[in-house]
C-alpha cells in the first residue's frame, strides 16, 4: 500500500498528546533466548508482536521449546540450553536479531539444523559470527555463498571456551555469543576485535545478569560462566519506535509523550530523544545509536544549519544501503544532501511534492513519514514494510494526527 502524508504544520489545536508504542523488538528478542535457555518457565510481558518478533518465537517453536502467547505476554519454557529436537529446518526470514541470536544458539547443541532466510537477509553480513561459531568448534556446511545464508550447522559436543568476535560490522556478533556461550557448561571468555558501538551488547549483558548470568569484561575480554533461571520479566516500550514520536515534536513543536518509556532505559536509542532537545543542526557521530539516522536525516530539512551525520558507514549493510536510501529520497524531494562514505550532510530546505522509495526497509517508510507532516505531497511508497517491527505505525500516526488538529 501508498499512504500520503497529512500536512499538519500550523494545524495543530492541541500539542500534548500521549502515544502507546509496542515493546522493544531488541528486548524481546534477548527475553526471548533467555527464556528458552533459562531452567524452569518464564513469563514476559509487553513483548512485541511484529513480524521480526514472530519469527524468533517462531524459531523457538520449531525447536521444540513451547511458548505460549496471550495478549500482550508470553510464557517461556526454558530448556535449560538443550533443545529437545536435535535436527530441524529453520528459516529466519529477514529477521535480523534472529539471523544472529538462533545459529549461535545452534553451535552448541548437539544437533544438526539447516537454517534460510530471505533474499535481503542474505545481503547482510554473517562471515564474522561465522567464523566465531567456527572456532567454538560448530561445523558449518553452505549452499550458497561460503560464510552465509543458507547453512547447516552442527554443534559443537566439546565447545572451545576461548574465541574472538569480530564486530566492525554489527554488535549484534557478540551479544549472540555472550547469550549463548552458557550453553558450553563452563567458564567461557570472547575476546573483541574491531570497532562498534555497544549499547546494544550492554543492554545484553544487563538482560543476561537478570536472569542470573555471571557477566564481566576487562579490557575488551567478556567472562561469562554460570547459567539462567527464569523469572517473570517486563519489557520496556521500544526506543527506537518512540524516537520518531520525539522527532515529530521538534518539526511541529508538539509534546507527544510515549507511554512507559522509562528515563533510565536499557535501549541506547534514547540518546537520540535527548539530543533533539537542543540540536537544530550541526555535525553527530551517530555510531552509537545509528537506526536513528535516518530519523534525523528525514526532519533535518526543517533544522536551522545544516547536518552532517556520520559514523554509520554500516548502515549501508542493513535492511538496504540506508545512506543511500536517504540521499535518494532527500534528493526526490529536492532537498540538498552530499553523500559521503559514512554518512550525510543536509542542507536546509523545504521540501516538495514527491514519492518516497522505501526499498523494503520499515526505517525508510517510517523516518520520510515525518517529512511529510511539513510538506505537502509527501507518499510513503509499499508503507505496509513498517510490519518489520511496528505493524499499525500508520494506523497509530492517523490517530494521533487526529487528536493534535
Amino acid at each position: 500500500m501508498d499512504y500520503k502524508v497529512k500536512n499538519v504544520y500550523g494545524k495543530i489545536r492541541k500539542d500534548k498528546v500521549n502515544v502507546a508504542v509496542p515493546g522493544s523488538k531488541s528486548i524481546t528478542a534477548r527475553a526471548l533466548l533467555l527464556a528458552a535457555l533459562a531452567d524452569g518457565e518464564s513469563v514476559l510481558h509487553g513483548v512485541q508482536f511484529s513480524d521480526d518478533c514472530a519469527t524468533f518465537l517462531n524459531c523457538l517453536e520449531t525447536l521444540g521449546i513451547n511458548c505460549s502467547v496471550r495478549t500482550d505476554a508470553v510464557t517461556v519454557e526454558g530448556c535449560g540450553g538443550r533443545p529437545e529436537r536435535k535436527s530441524a529446518r529453520l528459516n529466519v526470514g529477514s529477521a535480523g536479531t534472529a539471523a544472529r541470536f538462533i545459529p549461535a544458539f545452534l553451535a552448541f547443541c548437539e544437533g544438526e539444523y539447516f537454517l534460510d532466510c530471505s533474499d535481503q537477509m542474505k545481503a547482510r553480513p554473517a562471515a564474522p559470527l561465522i567464523s566465531a561459531l567456527k572456532s567454538v568448534g560448530a561445523k558449518f556446511s553452505f549452499y550458497g555463498n561460503n560464510n552465509s545464508y543458507p547453512f547447516t550447522v552442527r554443534g559443537a559436543s566439546n565447545p572451545n571456551t576461548k574465541v574472538e568476535v569480530d564486530i566492525s560490522q554489527s554488535s549484534q556478533f557478540l551479544s549472540a555469543l555472550l547469550i549463548s556461550c552458557v550453553c558450553a557448561g563452563k567458564p567461557f571468555e570472547i575476546t573483541v576485535k574491531g570497532d562498534h558501538g555497544l549499547d546494544y551488547v550492554s543492554m545484553t549483558v544487563e538482560m543476561m545478569k537478570s536472569f542470573g548470568g555471571d557477566v564481566s569484561v576487562s579490557d575488551g575480554t567478556y567472562r561469562v560462566c554460570g547459567g539462567y533461571a527464569a523469572r517473570e520479566y517486563f519489557i520496556e516500550p521500544d526506543a527506537s519506535a518512540a524516537c520518531y514520536f520525539y522527532a515529530m515534536n521538534k518539526i511541529l513543536s508538539t509534546r507527544v509523550r510515549v507511554n512507559g518509556l522509562p528515563a533510565r532505559s536499557l535501549q541506547g536509542d534514547v540518546k537520540f530523544i535527548e539530543l533533539l532537545e537542543n540540536f537544530d543542526g550541526g555535525k553527530i557521530d551517530m555510531g552509537g545509536f545509528s537506526d536513528q539516522a535516518l530519523t534525523l536525516a528525514a526532519i533535518a530539512p526543517y533544522l536551522s544549519t545544516p547536518t552532517e551525520i556520520c559514523g554509520v558507514a554500516h548502515i549501508r549493510r542493513q535492511e538496504c544501503d540506508r545512506i543511500r536510501a536517504i540521499a535518494v529520497n532527500l534528493n526526490a524531494m529536492g532537498v540538498r544532501c552530499q553523500e559521503r562514505a559514512d554518512g550525510v550532510i543536509i542542507y536546509p530546505s523545504q521540501p516538495k511534492p514527491a514519492v518516497i522509495e522505501t526499498f523494503g526497509d520499515h526505517r525508510v517508510a517510517m523516518s520520510f513519514a515525518l517529512t511529510g507532516l511539513r510538506a505537502d505531497g509527501i507518499v510513503i511508497k509499499n508503507a505496509e514494510v513498517c510490519s518489520k517491527t511496528f505493524k499499525n505505525y500508520f494506523e497509530v500516526m492517523d490517530k494521533l494526527l487526529i487528536d493534535l488538529t
